[in-house]
């Protein structure tokens, strides 16, 4: 023990840890193939579980021993978890919200596998270079990962490229064959992911991309040192970076066969575990459900047709009635841009035969849509999978709801606007077929875990079923108004606010205050989730100040954190920005301290559990209509958090839950910017009805936080004005100062505050991720718990 390093004893305690999930892990899969159970295997390109040691012990249930466990070692259990590893396999909601419902799943002893990709090196570690974004390779796994477990007995496969030619085959005449393909190999590493208090302990498993013949020594001993990797060096890539740049060619190609990757050895996983229980597969949409989160898995759908009509020599009809009976599709987005077009020369050269049969599924298709509704162009059109035009493309949202037996969008809004405007033609062709089922978020991980103090408060007040049954927390409803409960749960909220000071000051060098409103927008950053207007209200609270440095205002700290994607310049810009203020704005002497600006770097979980329950406020302020759902608001209203939000996602049955009392809603709503839309939008008539907006437009214009580069923030401007200001800035900007106001009034009053935060708390238990699955369980999949006894219970 004297030898050993902190990271030893980490790695150590880790596998300790891991070890007592073994038995359940053994216990669980036995179970699933004994009983032949009908199981879930979601399929998602993110999970992002964030750190999992301290989350493992809490599921474990040895949280209280832990402490006393490692004094032998001469560490703390803080010291042990601050090293342990942040796992680099995802990056925004899309990941979170996967990890959630893992998490859920495995709770609520429901059968399930999860699939994704091993990513060596995840999407980026951000820093800031002079306020600009730089991205880092996130070597997460450099020193080794404690909670995955290789499985190189399954390795499969992966066939790419190639050409499809016409063959005899005996006793099927002249077939199709898949010929002359490039293979490499797929080796899976399986993470345990143990319920909370159950002896269930579903898989995640992850593939990792490999040469299928390795390092070439005889090409080395030649000489060729560069040809004797590049076979390693190709294969390796693929599972190299999360969603690599799709700018070049070359990239857009590696991320089809990224796609492609996880689809083929995902479905061929499942097929091959059926099989052990199964002759024929009759019963195979009956034993399983493959869930698509979002379209980046599409293609498994074309994969198991392959698999079932080319390799188990199943006859087409009766293929393509146990694929659309396996798949469900969950969308995401209504953004056109989000939506995955392939065009079919890259799909015809990676993936031939694959090519083919899309070609044959649409094909079948439209001719059923022509029959039922004939001389329909137009829904022949707007339906088809294969979008004509100079580039012929595939769009993959199509295929996944062609398909597909269920479709669900993630807020109820969100699904409204899925079934009414992004698809109506599917809504049309298939009555019944859409359906909603609103994200939720896992309160073990968001609560138990990032706030144990609030966690203990509630529990003091209203007993500890709810730790099991989050719906149970409404009873901490009638503490709201109580005196020592408000008391107390300010306390605990500046105590963290403290604790987050010293987070800022570390990472940036910035000296904030917790007596100020921590105004909190943490989140991927798109122009559509609006951080640029965030800084306009902070551009007009400066100006404000500079016009009359006695202006009285309510002292706030501003706290971004996001990633932007790496060829997203304009995004890129809006970070800058930011940063170029926080740089001035703090050390202004007018602004003595009443507002304070800052940038977190790298936003991850482990970001997110400390900032979440320091936060204040918590921006939502996405342009109506466009912002799917959302998580991130769930999880600060739970931590008393009040929510600054557009009638947008799940800000909508937020409002409708906590009460719209106890949240600030501005700006236009969805069927408003339709009708600006209608009308033609002119953002500039907005700047002329308003002084203080020009003002704030002049300044990003012109760049007052640094006039050395006058030209810095022309396109951020541009885009506001003369680009015709597509996400809607100018027309909320006045709603959202006016907002913003009411927001200083409420916090002049301690008591009320603290009231309508407990409020939030108290009654955000319909936003459990256990709520979620149990929607997906009722609606989608129809899927039964599978308790899991262990020698013993």
């Amino acid at each position: 023990m004297a030898a050993a390093t902190t990271f030893d004893k980490m790695l150590c305690f880790s596998h300790a840890v891991r070890d007592m999930a073994v038995d359940g892990f053994i216990a669980t899969q036995k179970q699933y193939f004994e009983q032949d159970v009908r199981r879930i295997n979601y399929l998602s390109m993110e999970y992002l579980i964030g750190k999992m040691l301290e989350n493992n012990m809490y599921a474990v249930g040895i949280e209280g021993i832990a402490a006393e466990a490692l004094k032998f070692m001469d560490i703390t259990l803080e010291e042990l978890l601050e090293l342990d590893v942040e796992a680099g396999l995802g990056n925004g909601g899309l990941g979170r919200l996967a990890a959630c419902y893992l998490d859920s799943l495995a709770t609520m002893e429901l059968p399930a596998y999860g699939y994704g990709i091993r990513y060596e090196h995840g999407i980026f570690r951000q820093e800031f270079n002079n306020g600009w974004q730089c991205e880092r390779p996130d070597d997460w796994l450099a020193l080794g990962y404690p909670w995955e477990m290789i499985r190189p007995e399954y390795t499969l496969p992966v066939c790419v490229y190639g050409e499809v030619l016409k063959s005899f085959v005996p006793g099927q005449g002249e077939k199709d064959v898949w010929q002359n393909f490039q293979v490499f190999e797929a080796v899976p590493y399986d993470l345990p992911i143990i319920g909370y208090g159950v002896n269930t302990v579903n898989m995640l498993r992850l593939w990792k991309s490999q040469a299928a013949g390795g390092f070439r020594l005889d090409v080395f001993n030649q000489g060729d040192y560069v040809r004797a990797v590049e076979e390693k060096n190709w294969a390796e890539n693929v599972s190299k970076v999360l969603y690599p740049s799709d700018y070049t060619y070359a990239g857009k190609e590696l991320r089809l066969i990224q796609e492609y990757f996880l689809a083929s050895c995902s479905v061929r996983d499942i097929v091959r575990r059926y099989k052990k229980n199964h002759r024929d597969f009759n019963q195979f949409a009956e034993k399983n459900v493959i869930q698509l989160n979002d379209t980046h898995p599409t293609l498994a759908i074309p994969e198991l047709m392959r698999v079932l009509h080319d390799e188990e020599r199943i006859p087409w009809n009766k293929a393509w009635e146990i694929t659309t009976n396996t798949f469900c599709y969950t969308n995401h987005t209504l953004l056109a841009e989000a939506l995955e077009k392939w065009s079919v020369d890259l799909i015809q050269r990676v993936l031939p035969r694959h090519m083919q049969i899309i070609f044959e599924m649409n094909h079948r298709f439209l001719q059923k849509v022509e029959v039922s509704h004939p001389g329909d162009g137009e829904l022949l059109r707007n339906a088809s999978i294969v979008e004509e035009g100079p580039q012929k493309q595939i769009c993959m949202a199509n295929l996944s709801v062609v398909g597909s037996s269920k479709v669900n969008g993630v807020s109820a809004l969100h699904s409204e606007l899925l079934r009414t405007s992004t698809m109506p033609q599917f809504d049309k062709l298939y009555p019944g077929k859409f359906c909603n089922v609103t994200n939720g978020i896992t309160h073990r991980r968001w609560l138990l875990k990032a706030n144990p103090e609030l966690t203990e408060l509630i529990a003091d007040k209203i007993g500890t079923a709810w730790k099991r049954d989050l719906s149970l927390i409404k009873a901490f409803e009638e503490s709201s108004a109580n005196e020592a409960v408000q008391k107390r749960f300010m306390e605990i909220k500046h105590e963290k606010k403290t604790k987050l000071c010293d987070i800022i000051s570390d990472l940036t060098g910035h000296i904030v205050s917790p007596d100020s409103i921590f105004d909190v927008q943490i989140k991927r950053l798109h122009m559509y989730k609006r951080q640029l207007l965030k800084a306009m209200h902070i551009i007009y609270l400066y100006n404000k100040i500079k016009e009359n440095p006695k202006t009285k205002i309510q002292p706030r700290t501003f706290i971004f954190a996001a990633k932007a994607a790496p060829a997203y310049l304009i995004a890129k810009s809006v970070i800058k920005l930011i940063n170029t203020m926080a740089d001035v704005i703090n050390n202004d002497v007018d602004v003595a301290g009443r507002l304070k600006v800052v940038f977190l770097p790298d936003y991850n979980v482990s970001l997110a559990e400390k900032i979440i329950p320091a936060a204040d406020i918590s921006e939502q302020i996405s342009t109506a209509g466009l912002e799917a759902s959302g998580t991130g608001n769930m999880k600060l209203s739970l931590n008393g958090a009040l929510t600054v939000g557009t009638w947008d996602g799940a800000n909508i049955e937020i409002a409708q839950h906590v009460g719209e009392e106890n949240i600030f809603i501005f700006g236009n709503r969805t069927e408003d910017l339709d009708e600006l839309r209608r009308k033609g939008y002119n953002p500039l008539s907005y700047v002329e009805k308003s002084k203080d907006l020009r003002k704030v437009l002049e300044a990003i214009r012109d760049n007052i936080f640094d006039p050395t580069q006058p030209d810095l923030f022309k396109d951020l401007y541009n885009d506001l004005t003369d680009h015709g200001d597509y996400y809607f800035y100018l027309a909320d900007f006045a709603d959202y100062v006016k907002c913003n106001e009411l927001v200083d009034a409420l916090y002049s009053t301690p008591a009320k505050w603290a009231e309508k935060a407990i409020l939030n708390v108290a009654r955000m238990g319909w936003f459990s991720s256990d709520r979620s699955i149990q929607d997906y369980c009722d609606t989608i999949w129809h899927l039964e718990p599978s308790p899991i006894k262990l020698n013993g219970d």
